[in-house]
């Protein structure tokens, strides 16, 4: 959930009325035969089985294109995977980098006071005292706390995404409240 999602900026890709979510990133390839090397987000291996299709952007985000899995194993830290028509390694090293994403239909619905961090992204930050800081630009985990980069035209912030910090969240409003410490510019 909000804390399982790679590092990656870009907006929102849809393909029909399903947005597609990050659920993992290609960061390498394996042997010759055009296994990818996978970090997955997802909370379990099982959610990447073969016959599951994925969507990589293999121009830009918008256009992404879909691949079946054909093989995948846990290996080391990840995955190695096999996705049906990358059949060698020149075509598995075009991928490297690229997100892997799913639909979001699924995905579960995040538990209470817990987002995608894809839902978050484009929020407007205001703080109790300071006002309006700007929005969320991007997200990263530091592995103790999810942090919001908050950028307005002069200021980026970083802002850790704990409930000292962040009072509420309102997607509908598109809306993050925050009660920054004094001093914390």
């Amino acid at each position: 959930m909000n804390n399982r999602e790679p590092v990656v900026d870009t907006p929102l890709s849809k393909t029909g009325t399903d947005t597609l979510m990050v659920m993992g990133q290609i960061t390498g390839v394996h042997g010759l035969d055009g296994n990818v090397k996978v970090r997955s987000f997802a909370q379990s291996p099982d959610f990447f089985a073969p016959g599951t299709r994925v969507f990589i952007p293999v121009k830009t985000r918008e256009h992404a294109s879909p691949f079946d899995i054909q093989r995948c194993v846990p290996h080391k830290k990840g995955l190695l995977m096999h996705l049906a028509g990358v059949d060698d390694r020149d075509a598995a090293e075009a991928l490297i980098g690229k997100p892997l994403l799913v639909h979001r239909s699924r995905l579960p619905e995040p538990e209470d006071n817990a987002w995608y961090w894809q839902d978050l992204y484009g929020l407007t930050v205001t703080d109790q005292t300071l006002g309006d800081l700007g929005i969320i630009d991007t997200i990263f985990s530091t592995g103790a706390h999810d942090i919001l980069v908050v950028k307005d035209r002069e200021t980026e912030r970083l802002i850790p995404m704990h409930r000292h910090f962040v009072l509420s969240v309102d997607l509908d409003k598109a809306v993050v409240i925050t009660r920054l410490p004094e001093g914390y510019e």
